[in-house]
């Protein structure tokens, strides 16, 4: 059997153990581990598995993960968290559909200190369900801006899913947070604007809240001035080269931890427990990243994605088609599949082939990464979804797909806008 018949046959039985509810860390080490034993000898391939994992795993720039999961967990544990909630809500609560656009602008403040889609959507779904119910909020838009703002912590910084891209495929972190932050307030603010469009034309759906002073909106302002602070901090010692990432979430991490304190809002135990949920979101990734390792040597060795992107280099259609291909792969996968996980598998596969065509990784990360989010919130997997359902067990899931599904065109834009102009990832990075 070739080594190319092998690879295909691995890649396929990989899939088909995930669709039968094998763990993706696992399904990806069983095929890297069998196939390559298959292709060289027992010894050969473990010796290359071993200092590939090795490497990999003992790269300081990996670091930089617990640090800024610390950070969101002290962040959430300390009520960071409800202030931003209730500074947005002081400023938008009054619009149509304001409270749905302060959980959408809080989901976003929140993403720039926690860097994950799953905490924002859980975070979100305890404050701001009831209070949109308490205000008679329709449960179609009142779950559903949950859900889809939760997304954003897959794509402002600090990302924990453009980190993992940024170590598996060998680029700057640094460019990565750059290149993702003005897509990521360009999606929120379109997000906002679909809310604010429904609303003002079905007052109904999301009824104006109550009406707040001039006073009272910039007393409010002062639960944002610590996170803003403090992604200040952070961004701009990236963007000046004061800090390398892993400092960048060590400042991020004491800052947060420091404002905790002070505030007397965390005791130790409450610490304790951040630290504990860090070590495992951290090991959880890391096992993903040496099991995506692993995979990833499994296909260099059948010489797969190398024969790919040749063919598809060859063939008599534009790079832009064999883009829309790549994206609707990785549409689908992410409806299927944990997103972060159908990732992490199918980079070896997709960003040489991207690269052969010519797109700018930074750019080609970012449309991935906004693609993929969206599995957090389609069916069947829908991760960000089934939290929300968490808090409102009587509403139906297939309710707040359909409240997700108002949303979906704010990111057809969002992804047209910066396949149009690139400028709108790559200035920041390029000024760096």
């Amino acid at each position: 059997m070739s080594t190319a018949m092998i690879g295909a046959l691995g890649f396929v039985s990989m899939f088909l153990m995930m669709f039968m509810g094998l763990p993706v860390a696992l399904a990806m080490l069983l095929v890297g581990v069998l196939g390559m034993g298959l292709i060289l000898t027992g010894d050969a391939a473990m010796h290359l598995l071993s200092s590939a994992v090795w490497e990999q795993l003992s790269a300081y720039s990996l670091t930089v993960i617990p640090l800024f999961v610390l950070m969101g967990q002290v962040a959430y544990r300390s009520g960071v968290t409800e202030r931003i909630y209730q500074s947005a809500y002081t400023w938008f609560g009054r619009t149509p559909g304001g409270i749905a656009s302060t959980t959408v602008l809080a989901s976003m403040g929140f993403s720039c200190i926690s860097g994950s889609n799953s905490a924002t959507a859980a975070t979100m779904g305890a404050m701001a369900i009831p209070e949109m119910r308490k205000y008679k909020y329709n449960d179609t838009l009142s779950t559903g801006s949950v859900a889809i703002g939760g997304t954003l912590g897959a794509i402002i910084p600090p990302s924990v899913v453009l980190i993992v891209i940024a170590v598996q495929t060998e680029q700057s972190i640094i460019k990565l947070f750059l290149g993702s932050l003005i897509p990521g307030l360009m999606l929120t603010a379109l997000l906002v604007a679909t809310i604010f469009f429904i609303c003002f034309r079905n007052r109904d759906l999301g009824p104006a809240g109550p009406a707040f002073t001039l006073k009272e909106k910039l007393v409010g302002l002062k639960g944002i001035v610590e996170p803003i602070a403090i992604f200040t901090v952070v961004m701009s010692g990236l963007f000046l080269g004061i800090f390398t990432p892993t400092e960048a979430g060590a400042a991020g991490a004491f800052c947060m931890v420091l404002v905790a304190v002070v505030r007397k809002q965390i005791a130790i135990n409450g610490l304790i427990q951040c630290i504990a949920e860090t070590l495992r979101i951290s090991s959880m990734v890391l096992l993903l990243l040496a099991a995506a390792v692993i995979f990833g040597k499994f296909l260099a060795v059948t010489r797969i994605p190398f024969e790919l992107a040749e063919w598809v280099a060859d063939l008599p259609v534009s790079s832009v088609l064999i883009l829309l291909v790549i994206l609707a792969v990785y549409t689908l996968g992410g409806m299927l599949m944990d997103s972060l996980g159908f990732l992490v598998a199918t980079l070896p596969i997709f960003f040489p082939l991207a690269s052969s065509l010519g797109f700018d990784p930074i750019w080609f990360t970012v449309m991935l990464t906004l693609v993929t989010s969206l599995g957090a919130v389609t069916p069947p997997v829908g991760v960000n979804v089934f939290i929300v359902s968490s808090f409102v067990p009587e509403v139906p899931v297939q309710r707040i797909f359909k409240g997700v599904g108002v949303f979906i065109l704010a990111y057809i834009v969002c992804l047209g806008l910066i396949a149009a102009f690139p400028s709108t990832v790559l200035m920041l990075p390029g000024i760096m």
